[in-house]
């Protein structure tokens, strides 16, 4: 399309929304959604930017925050009743975390439906920790006002009830990478080194990724993206070598 017939504005983000299938999100997320709200809630403010300052999904997310706090705080306050304040607040700051958030975002695939304009694109911005949690949060919003706080409560706690199950107060999100590589280090091995492959179509890709420590296999890790399934391998190979540091001797 040239650009003197390129479509901008509601027309641009009407063609955008329907060029992909949102019903696999939809299923994800176990709830219906009207075009409308779903529309909003994807629309990054890079795309509504580009396009004539359309309406972008930063409102729903001020209410998907606020939405998903509350869940959380209520049922850690419920399921945990003999931890002190100061554990349940740590406990739920991870949960709600950016990472906690892009790790559901990447879960239910929420980057092929992100709305985002030219520059964010070309940057991966659909595999941006910071972009997957906004928009999550920005769904939430949607959620609530169309459905309510319970229907939007019931959405977070089914979400999000592995991290809640697994919460602790000293078991705060980390870059898994960056702490194997420290063990790593401590225990005089040589770097961590990662491999991945991909499978599926371009659209909806499965990445599966082994780490290697000293040349012996010690992490595998599955995830929509390389960079969340080399997460999970880092994850698996740090709680070995925390464990068992001879794990990575080479058999002589």
């Amino acid at each position: 399309m040239s650009r003197k017939n390129r479509l901008t504005g509601d027309e641009a983000l009407d063609a955008a929304f329907r060029a992909v299938d949102h019903a696999p999100l939809l299923a994800a997320l176990g709830i219906p959604l009207a075009d409308e709200g779903l529309r909003l809630a994807l629309t990054h403010r890079s795309f509504a930017n580009e396009n004539g300052t359309l309406p972008n999904n930063e409102r729903l997310e001020f209410l998907g925050d606020a939405v998903l706090g509350l869940s959380v705080a209520n049922q850690l306050y419920t399921q945990y009743p003999s931890r002190p304040e100061s554990d349940i607040s740590k406990m739920r700051a991870s949960i709600v975390s950016r990472y906690g958030l892009a790790d559901i975002a990447r879960e239910i695939n929420l980057g092929p439906h992100i709305l985002l304009g030219k520059g964010e694109l070309v940057t991966d911005g659909r595999d941006k920790d910071s972009i997957l949690a906004d928009t999550t949060e920005a769904l939430l919003g949607a959620i609530y006002l169309e459905h309510g706080f319970e229907t939007a409560r019931g959405v977070v706690l089914r979400l999000f009830a592995a991290k809640i199950d697994a919460a602790s107060a000293t078991n705060i999100h980390r870059d898994w990478k960056t702490a194997l590589q420290e063990r790593a280090a401590e225990l005089k091995y040589p770097m961590p080194v990662y491999s991945a492959t991909s499978t599926g179509p371009d659209h909806d890709l499965t990445f599966t990724a082994t780490v290697t420590v000293n040349d012996v296999p010690l992490g595998y890790g599955v995830g929509a993206s390389k960079k969340f399934a080399e997460q999970k391998s880092a994850h698996e190979a740090y709680r070995l070598l925390r464990d068992k540091p001879l794990a990575a001797q080479k058999e002589q």
